[in-house]
């Protein structure tokens, strides 16, 4: 059965950007898991189901309007969780309004956590890793307009890819009010 997520894919420069970071740090997972929001976390999903899947990622997708994604600064889950992030300044409604569209019906799913929108920059490191993640990118601060959010699946070589892209709203309208 495959495993899924669905995220907000971090576009360049800062995917890249936050993907060195991280491998800086010592997390060797950013090597198979592109710079993202999560919208549904790792998924088993049963493979007659992708159909159906895709109509209500569509649906979904449809029904929540682009917006502006502004990353800044750094949190951190620790010590419940040993994880540093990027925090998602602006743009929280919009994200929270996504996740529960997505994590419904034939995505229906319980969290262990209450989804908290956010960029992991470090996750089960050392403590010393885990501060000077949080210490480096303390003033860190990126901004851009959200279009769309993918399907991810994770291969057997635990690396993630993405298979289908699914633009917000309505695709003919252009996001106005990113500023540059």
């Amino acid at each position: 059965m495959p495993v899924i997520g669905v995220s907000i894919a971090i576009p360049d420069p800062w995917g890249c950007e936050l993907q060195r970071a991280r491998l800086s740090y010592g997390d060797e997972q950013a090597r198979g898991i592109p710079t993202h929001v999560t919208v549904l976390p790792p998924t088993e999903v049963d493979d007659a189901a992708m159909d159906d899947i895709h109509e209500h990622l569509l649906r979904a997708a449809g029904s929540v309007p682009p917006f502006l994604l502004e990353l800044r600064g750094t949190g951190t889950f620790h010590p419940v969780s040993p994880v540093v992030f990027i925090q998602v300044a602006r743009g929280i409604p919009s994200c929270e309004q996504l996740e529960a569209r997505v994590r419904d019906g034939v995505l229906a799913r319980e969290l262990s956590f209450t989804y908290h929108p956010h960029v992991t920059v470090a996750h089960g490191l050392p403590d010393d890793a885990l501060e000077r993640a949080h210490a480096e990118l303390a003033d860190y601060h990126a901004q851009f307009a959200v279009d769309a959010f993918s399907l991810y699946v994770q291969g057997e070589d635990g690396v993630w890819r993405p298979i289908r892209r699914y633009p917000l709203g309505d695709a003919s309208e252009a996001f106005v009010g990113c500023e540059s």
